[in-house]
């Protein structure tokens, strides 16, 4: 049986059952966060590595949870802020602009995406993961949010810190450059 987020957040008060309360939330989120983190990352071992880090910081920072939000929005938030700077670290241990990312690195990610069975072999599917990875990060993300993860405007905003006319105005930039791209290979 899954406990319900305020279960877990109590029984991680004590601190006898703290251990178990964290096993639990880890179980109830990990593959959530592994994707919505994978998303961003492309590559499987880097998405582990971001989220073995946000898993650290929800432990070190679950304590102190004030619950003025809720708890699926502050774990989604450190993992999209992880995901986020490690994007930044990569780009600068590579000397690659912040958001203009080489194409050929792009295709290249993408391909060993593919080879890893992140996507399928269907060609619209390729086409729409080499447009994704031509958009600013932080575009990408409330993208996919938006689109594959299907979360409300008001979510995204408390996890992203980005107000709602902000966000859908940067989802609708999204949808027309993957579609001024997917319009530009046919």
């Amino acid at each position: 049986m899954m406990l319900s987020d305020s279960e877990l957040l109590l029984l991680f008060q004590d601190e006898l059952k703290r251990q178990e309360a964290f096993t639990l939330l880890i179980k109830k989120y990990q593959q959530k966060i592994y994707w919505h983190i994978r998303k961003m990352v492309i590559d499987h071992d880097d998405a582990d590595d971001v989220v073995q880090d946000t898993f650290i910081k929800i432990w070190q920072g679950l304590q102190n949870f004030r619950s003025d939000s809720q708890l699926y929005t502050w774990i989604y938030r450190i993992a999209t802020n992880e995901s986020l700077n490690f994007l930044q670290k990569k780009r600068r241990q590579n000397h690659v602009p912040l958001e203009n990312q080489d194409s050929l690195d792009l295709l290249e990610t993408l391909e060993s995406a593919i080879t890893q069975d992140y996507i399928s072999g269907d060609e619209i599917q390729i086409k729409l993961q080499k447009a994704l990875l031509l958009l600013p990060d932080k575009q990408r993300l409330v993208f996919n949010m938006k689109y594959f993860d299907d979360m409300k405007y008001e979510d995204i905003s408390e996890i992203t810190g980005t107000s709602v006319g902000a966000l859908k105005a940067s989802y609708h930039l999204a949808v027309k450059k993957i579609e001024e791209t997917l319009n530009a290979e046919n």
